[in-house]
């Protein structure tokens, strides 16, 4: 007797077809990168809206556009314009394999980015499912997506009670994220009707099951389950960390130092630190006169001043940031990877949120004569 495979046993038409004609009838179909083949338009989306809202995204998509208006000037440019250009969206090491897929893209594909999901799941910054949805809207490839959206609408709609990022639940989604596909055409609708879903139906907080196309199926909704599902990642307790930054200023200039490419804010310019990222319960008081002493590599430090703290959340600990202004009367020699900037055009630097709004809020020419 012939064994049923997971494909059959999770395949459903009528779902793949709720979608579709869902998203045709209430979907998102004015978004910028809508309406287009183009692959470098698309991709560029797909990158910028991981781990970020369309909102926040619509912005830095137009300016990132009007600077590289294509995949040969992204890839030509140089990495502190791109960073430059990314600086406030967060999640920098996006912007890098940005840059480096450009590169890519133009030296191996001769700037045609590949329509075949496992070759785009090749380059730089591109996983499984952005791969599936480019070569989707691109292409019209049948490939199966699974980002955080779809997660949460199938641990919804099939009742999935294990959290699922743990490795054998998300396989068991993918198995079932490519038994759902549909036959013959539509893939562009039930790829963007999935995401559509999770992003303004199927919400983390309050999903609006009332107008969702697959409320009668839906494991979730009928066992009153909504708040519970998807499971949430089990909780550990938020590090806490501390850093000294140092903003050592001369004749309205600042001292920025490049961070490097890995790691926190890897590859932007930022304030130079005393003593790194240090666990906020082992860090030592330090003294002006020390962190004085530690700035006299940059210059004859003539006063030192206590900046307000401000507080940033990454996604793996909160960093504690305690800046101090830093006059110096005479300028060291410049240390290789440090570079000074005029406070007046601070906004285009290359910098972490944070810094740049502390350095925009600082820039006023009373407190840098």
């Amino acid at each position: 007797m012939k064994r049923s495979t997971d494909t059959e046993i999770l395949s459903d038409p009528s779902f793949s077809r709720a979608v579709i004609d869902w998203q045709r009838a209430h979907g998102r179909h004015a978004l910028p990168w809508q309406n287009t083949r183009d692959a470098y338009r698309i991709w560029l989306s797909e990158i910028m809206l991981q781990q970020t809202q369309v909102t926040a995204v619509l912005g830095y998509y137009a300016r990132f556009l009007e600077r590289f208006p294509t995949v040969h000037d992204l890839a030509a440019a140089p990495a502190e314009d791109v960073m430059a250009h990314w600086s406030g969206l967060g999640y920098y090491t996006r912007a890098r394999n940005l840059h480096a897929c450009a590169r890519r893209v133009v030296a191996d594909y001769g700037g045609v980015f590949p329509s075949d999901p496992a070759l785009l799941a090749d380059l730089p910054g591109i996983g499984r499912s952005t791969a599936a949805a480019i070569a989707a809207f691109s292409a019209g490839a049948r490939a199966a997506i699974l980002d955080g959206n779809v997660k949460r609408v199938f641990a919804r709609v099939f009742g999935i009670d294990a959290y699922p990022g743990i490795k054998p639940v998300e396989d068991a989604l993918w198995r079932r994220a490519d038994a759902l596909l549909p036959e013959g055409d539509g893939i562009e609708a039930y790829t963007q009707g999935l995401m559509d879903l999770g992003a303004t139906l199927c919400t983390r907080g309050k999903p609006d099951c009332d107008r969702c196309p697959l409320r009668d199926r839906c494991v979730a909704f009928a066992t009153n389950r909504t708040s519970v599902l998807p499971v949430p990642k089990p909780k550990k307790a938020t590090p806490e960390r501390r850093a000294l930054m140092l903003a050592v200023v001369d004749n309205g200039q600042v001292l920025l130092q490049q961070r490097p490419d890995s790691g926190i804010w890897g590859g932007l310019l930022s304030l130079p630190e005393y003593d790194g990222h240090v666990a906020l319960d082992e860090a030592d008081d330090v003294s002006p006169t020390t962190l004085a002493g530690a700035a006299g590599e940059f210059g004859t430090v003539a006063e030192v001043e206590p900046l307000l703290p401000l507080v940033h959340g990454f996604t793996h600990y909160r960093l504690h940031i305690q800046p101090y202004r830093m006059g110096v009367s005479a300028r060291g020699e410049t240390p290789p990877g440090h570079v000074w900037w005029d406070l007046a055009t601070i906004t285009d630097a290359p910098l972490p949120a944070p810094i740049k709004k502390l350095l925009g809020q600082l820039a006023a020419p009373s407190l840098f004569n």
